[in-house]
């Protein structure tokens, strides 16, 4: 047959290859710990190519796992392009996770060498003998000050002294580029390997109009961290377009951030709710103190965003902020929430309830709900069953892991999520199977409560869980951080949300607490919280 198309590879130095003859001039900005460095596209590439020879003379081949135990940072970004596009695998390991599980991690996914910052290095060292495969450490140095031999190889002097390496070796699109593990929330963590063809499909799919919206006139804040599912693939998406790229480092207090929008012109901000809600709340403290008049759009994910934190976003800054969903395991995205012309049908009161939804599917994802025995739940808005996703970037298989076939349905990731999907094909998420509510055989949503009590002014954050309940199997109790000032009562609580749940709904009771825990990633971590409750005493 005549008229076929070539045939094409889709691999990371394609998107490389396109920075470096289109993107030279814009701006790549870190906040490090001896200031901001500056550089451009163009010099990025050419570190590309030294870190490319530099890890080539150490040994590294394709198909070996590279580690990065760093914060986002431009000499991060550099390892981000330069591993995969020699044909090794780029490992990103959580810097918060507990040294316990790094160690599992790495010797896991047996990982060769690792690239670790300065600041990280008392953590890392109480691990480097643990670690069985590493061969060598590379160390990012503080600006100025010289990296120990004994501890690893000083990162800017083996670029200094490497011969760079500017073209790719064959690749396969199907072979792997980076991996990333879960977060081991419920047993060891699970190893996700993303292939070239997955990267550069979901890059694709998530800088287009309906998804990010990403151009070239950005300028993209990463406050999700590099080491968080792959960083939601902002690094790949800034690269195609060759947006600005901002990376903060570990500076990621509300001042630091409002600063770095304000110096940087920020169009873009990316992170879980828990940061942008700080974000919000230090802006509020501080009127007239920052201009962000820039910002234009702040995708969150990770966690529900609060109703109270969307409308003041929008009220008294004029942005909406963008309802993302996706795992470790769909690269991440798997649906988005932008903007469709049937929100401009709807009242105002009805456009935020759908956009504090997660969104409607990204291209060439499919997802369904399903009931305790597999059969498949209609989307009309009511029904909910744990979610279920498939595409060409959702994951087949976990790396190495007994765990895979409880993991997959009929070709179908089973996320742990339970959702509703409304008949417009608005997925919203309704709780993680494992936090749900289960009283007197019925679900109670621990996110929906959680939202309607932080529409309270005098509410920080609030998480609800299940806590075992003599007669109703378990009942929700409401843990609750007021605002610096304001006391509440459980009444006063209950009283607040009474009108937008059935009774049987409403948490038998209200704990006040200092913070909620989080997870690495800035979750809100309820294994703690059901741990330090499990004895809790009902109110007679």
């Amino acid at each position: 047959m005549q008229g076929l198309m070539m045939d094409w590879q889709l691999t990371l130095p394609n998107l490389l290859e396109r920075a470096r003859m289109l993107h030279g001039r814009r701006e790549i900005v870190s906040r490090t710990p001896a200031g901001m460095h500056r550089y451009t596209y163009k010099e990025y590439v050419e570190r590309v190519d030294r870190l490319r020879g530099a890890l080539t003379s150490l040994g590294v081949r394709p198909g070996d796992r590279v580690a990065t135990f760093a914060w986002n940072s431009y000499r991060h970004f550099e390892v981000y392009f330069a591993v995969p596009c020699m044909g090794a695998v780029i490992h990103t390991l959580n810097v918060r996770l507990f040294p316990e599980q790094v160690v599992f991690i790495a010797n896991h996914a047996e990982d060769s060498v690792v690239l670790v910052d300065a600041t990280l290095l008392p953590v890392f060292q109480k691990i480097r003998s643990q670690l069985t495969t590493v061969k060598q450490v590379i160390v990012f140095p503080d600006d100025g000050k010289p990296v120990d031999p004994a501890v690893g190889l000083d990162y800017e002097a083996l670029l200094a002294k490497a011969e760079p390496i500017r073209t790719a070796p064959p690749i396969d699109e199907n072979a792997a580029a980076a991996m990333c593990y879960t977060s081991g929330t419920t047993g060891n963590p699970k190893g996700v390997v993303y292939s070239h063809r997955a990267i550069v499909l979901h890059t694709l799919a998530a800088v287009g109009a309906d998804m990010m919206g990403l151009r070239g006139f950005d300028s993209m804040l990463a406050i999700v961290p590099l080491f968080h599912a792959n960083a939601w693939g902002l690094p790949y998406a800034a690269v195609m377009v060759g947006a600005k790229m901002i990376w903060p480092g570990h500076f990621l207090q509300p001042a630091d951030v409002s600063s770095l929008i304000e110096s940087e012109k920020v169009t873009f901000v990316g992170g879980v709710p828990t940061i942008i809600s700080a974000l919000y709340q230090h802006l509020g403290e501080n009127p007239g103190r920052y201009d962000i008049s820039s910002l234009q759009k702040i995708m969150v994910g990770g966690a529900a965003c609060p109703r109270s934190l969307m409308e003041g976003f929008r009220r008294d800054f004029g942005v909406w902020i963008t309802h993302a969903w996706g795992m470790t395991e769909t690269s991440p995205l798997g649906t988005f929430g932008n903007e469709r012309p049937q929100l401009l049908e709807l009242s105002p009161e009805q456009e935020l309830n759908t956009r504090l939804k997660q969104g409607l599917p990204a291209p060439f994802v499919e997802i369904r709900i399903v009931d305790a025995e597999g059969r498949e739940l209609p989307h009309d808005g009511v029904a909910f069953g744990e979610l279920q996703v498939r595409g060409p970037w959702v994951v087949k298989a976990y790396h190495n892991d007994a765990r895979n076939a409880e993991a997959l349905m009929d070709g179908w990731f089973r996320t742990g999520d339970v959702a509703t999907i409304d008949p417009e094909g608005y997925l919203q998420l309704v709780d993680r199977t494992k936090d749900v509510v289960k009283s007197g055989g019925e679900w109670i949503s621990s996110v929906d409560l959680e939202n309607a009590i932080m529409m309270h002014p005098g509410v920080l954050e609030a998480a609800v869980i299940g806590v075992a309940h003599p007669i109703w199997q378990e009942r929700p109790l409401a843990c609750v951080v007021t605002r610096p000032g304001v006391t509440l009562t459980a009444g006063d609580i209950i009283a607040s949300i009474k009108s937008r749940f059935a009774t049987w709904w409403l948490p038998n009771d209200v704990t006040f607490i200092d913070a909620v825990p989080k997870t690495s990633v800035g979750k809100f971590d309820k294994k703690v919280l059901r741990e330090q409750f499990k004895d809790h005493r009902w109110p007679e």
